[in-house]
Parts: structure tokens; sequence; C-alpha cells
């Protein structure tokens, strides 16, 4: 039976086992195999929200087991440290658990078909203290991580008798990109509402959220009206955001600008750039670019493989259509449209019938600014022309991403079920997280 590889259980490579299960596997015409170092998937772009604590992780992580078991396909915790195209194996790292006991052995897996999906990881840029200064928000625990020390940050301010110092309870955030916008904003909401649980000798106005931008505009990636319509309600919470302001160095109390300037903060996050992992720099002679995403062609095999594949943001795949040689940008809307594309592509394959290049759609942008409040265009693609949006409709378009991805990977009933259970839920716990 035709073995069918997919590494990294990230939004596109868990819609393409979850397609690919139903299609084939269940049906005895392949044998699908996912491998991710986690037990649980997430949506990336929910992170923001568990870190500012108005998400749970809890109801919105999915057992990848589960999911293999209801959609066809075979779930293998492990991560991938090399491949062997001769032999077509991938290895795979012993797991280790949390308290340090080995789960699964040095092992290979064997392959007819390897997709690659392993998404991207934080780029520091070698500046220096971020390693050892600075969140990345690159997974739950990350976010988590950063959530508890917020919390435990109030309540040390709020015991404290003396007065607070420069840096307690500044928060700095570098890289005005979505995720830094979307934290920032976020933030501010979230942390009003965690000091109305008994910690009244605190002020929301003592916390300070400072968004940090090399470049001259935030969200530099989208258009120049989207741009300032966030600004300006960033501008309207409370953000301070700095523009023109390259980092030369995180401390572990504050964050050194190029220009001279300190910025005092107790929480760092670095949220300023992205690259693939490093593992695929030179992965069995594959070609690979600087950021070590995989070179593929517009049928999404690698270059010098056909029987290896990549999507997602560790694939640098040609925009077509574009006079510039521009890549497709990593966003999760690329992940899913090409999860959908591969999943086609690799029954049509199965047939004996040729592959179809993927030409990339982009719909837009949507950037969430807290409850009920989005900005974001649409592309004429979705709506017929270009529709700018700002506000609650905006942020329901924003939500209806999320249930999309969730369709993908449970199909219309049971996730309108999972949504609905959500919001009937929602009053027998605080707003924000706590803990």
């Amino acid at each position: 039976m035709h073995r069918i590889v997919i590494v990294g259980g990230g939004a596109g490579g868990l819609e393409l086992a979850t397609m690919l299960g139903d299609r084939l596997g269940k049906r005895g015409r392949a044998h699908i195999t996912l491998i991710d170092k986690k037990s649980t998937h997430f949506w990336k772009p929910h992170l923001h929200e568990i870190a500012a604590g108005s998400m749970n992780l809890g109801m919105h992580e999915l057992s990848y087991m589960a999911q293999g078991h209801w959609h066809g396909f075979t779930d293998r915790i492990g991560e991938m440290t090399g491949l062997d195209r001769n032999r077509r194996v991938v290895h795979l790292a012993p797991h280790v658990d949390e308290f340090g006991e080995v789960v699964t052995p040095l092992r290979d897996i064997a392959y007819d078909t390897l997709v690659l999906a392993v998404g991207s990881r934080t780029n520091d840029f070698g500046t220096p203290g971020v390693r050892e200064h600075a969140i990345a928000l690159e997974t739950p625990a990350d976010a988590e991580q950063f959530h508890r020390r917020l919390v435990n940050a109030c309540i040390r301010a709020h015991a404290q008798s003396e007065a607070l110092r420069p840096h307690q309870l500044q928060v700095a955030i570098i890289g005005a990109g979505a995720t830094g916008v979307e934290l920032a904003a976020e933030l501010t909401h979230t942390t009003r509402e965690l000091l109305s649980y008994g910690l009244e000798r605190l002020d929301h106005t003592q916390l300070g959220i400072h968004l940090i931008e090399a470049g001259p505009r935030i969200l530099p990636a989208v258009p120049h009206r989207l741009s300032e319509g966030a600004a300006r309600q960033l501008q309207a919470l409370n953000v301070t955001v700095h523009t023109g302001a390259r980092v030369s160095e995180v401390l572990e109390r504050s964050v050194q600008l190029a220009d001279g300037r300190c910025i005092p903060a107790e929480l760092v996050v670095w949220a300023a750039g992205v690259k693939a992992p490093e593992f695929l720099s030179g992965l069995d002679g594959l070609e690979s670019n600087g950021i070590h995403q995989l070179r593929v062609r517009p049928t999404l095999q690698s270059a010098l493989d056909d029987d290896v594949f990549a999507i997602g943001d560790c694939a640098a795949c040609p925009w077509l259509g574009r006079e510039d040689n521009l890549c497709v940008p990593p966003r999760a809307q690329a992940a899913h449209q090409q999860a959908s594309h591969l999943a086609d592509g690799l029954v049509r394959r199965l047939a004996g019938k040729p592959l179809k290049p993927w030409r990339y759609r982009d719909f837009g942008s949507l950037i969430s600014l807290g409850r009920y409040s989005t900005v974001g265009n649409l592309m004429g693609g979705l709506v017929g022309r270009n529709l700018w949006l700002e506000g609650y409709f905006a942020w329901l378009m924003y939500v209806s991403l999320y249930q999309m991805h969730q369709r993908a990977l449970h199909g219309l009933p049971k996730a309108a079920l999972d949504m609905l259970a959500r919001f009937l839920s929602r009053g027998t716990r605080p707003r924000v997280k706590l803990h």
C-alpha cells in the first residue's frame, strides 16, 4: 500500500492528513501517517489570545491520536531530525516526556510520498539577549508561560508596599506584524479585566504596552490604509508605538534601541520575523533558501525530488502571476489553500494522473484588535471587489477564519456544535484566565 507521510501537524499538515485520511486512508487506498513532536494541535493565529489570557487552551487544542482515529490516518509522535532519500525514510529523534522518560526511541519512518509541513520559527536575527530574556510565541507552551508571568507580575505589584520600579508592569513587544499588533491590542483588554479580580490597588494606567517596529510603520506587509487604521486604534487603546526603532539588545529588565534609547520592560515578547526550522537547510541535498525554506515548484514538489513535497511556512513557493519573483507569504490562508490543492493532487497522482500547478489567491488581511474589533480588507477573489472593513463586522469575518479551519478538520455539524458549546459555557468561567 502506498505510504504517505506528513511531517508537521500545524494548520496545513493536519488539514492535509484529515482530507487524505478521509479520501484514501479509510478506503484502504493509501496509508497516511502524521508526525509531530507534540501530541495536540492548536491553531497558531490564536496564540496571542492564549498569551493575553482571553482564550483557554484546553477548550481549543485537539488530540492528533483522536483526529487520526476519526479520520483514517495514523499519528506518530516525534521530532524529525533528518532524511534519507535513497532509503525513503524520515529520521526521528527519541521523544522524551516532561518527566525525563523516553516515550519513543530513535527510529525511522518509511515513505513513498513525503510532505513536509513543519511551519516556521521566530527569527531573532542574532540580536543579543533575545534567547535569554525574551519570549517568542511559537507554541501554546510559550503563550501560557507569558500569561503566567503576566499574572504573577500583577500580583507581585499589588502585594508590594514600595512604589513600582520603572520596569514593573511594562510589556515590550518587538515586531509590529500581525502577531505583535494583535497581542498588544488583546493585552489592553485582558489586563483591565485581570485587575478587576481583587487587584484593586493597581490601576490599568500603570500597565504600559510598548510596540516596537524597526520599519517606518506597523503591519509592514499589508496595505498602508490597513496599517494606518490599526495604528489609530492602538493609539486609542493607549498602546505606545515606536516605529523606526531597531532593537540592538534585549536586557533583563529593558530593551536597548540602536539610537540609544532604553525602554524599561518586565516582560519582553519577540515577534519580529520568521524562518523555517534549521534542519531543513541542506536536508539530504534538497534545495533551500536563506531562511531554511525548501524551494518547491508550482506543483508543491521539492525542486530536486518528485516524491518530496512541502507546504506552509517551510516552503518557498513561487507566486504564479507575479512579475517580481516573490514567493507566497507565510500565512495561514496559504497553508489552507496548499493543503486542499495537494489533497486533490495526491489523489490524482495515485490514480496515475499528472499534478496541477497551485496558484495562490490572496483573500486579503484581517487583524484582530481585541474583543469585537478588527481592521482589514477582503480582496476581489472573495467578495467580487476590494472591500475595506473595520469594527464589529470585520471581527465577525476574522472569527469565521477559525471556523473555516474547524470545518476542514471536523465537518460543519461538529464545528457548529463545538462553537455553540463554547458560547454557552462562557458564563461559567472568568472572562480572562487567572492562572
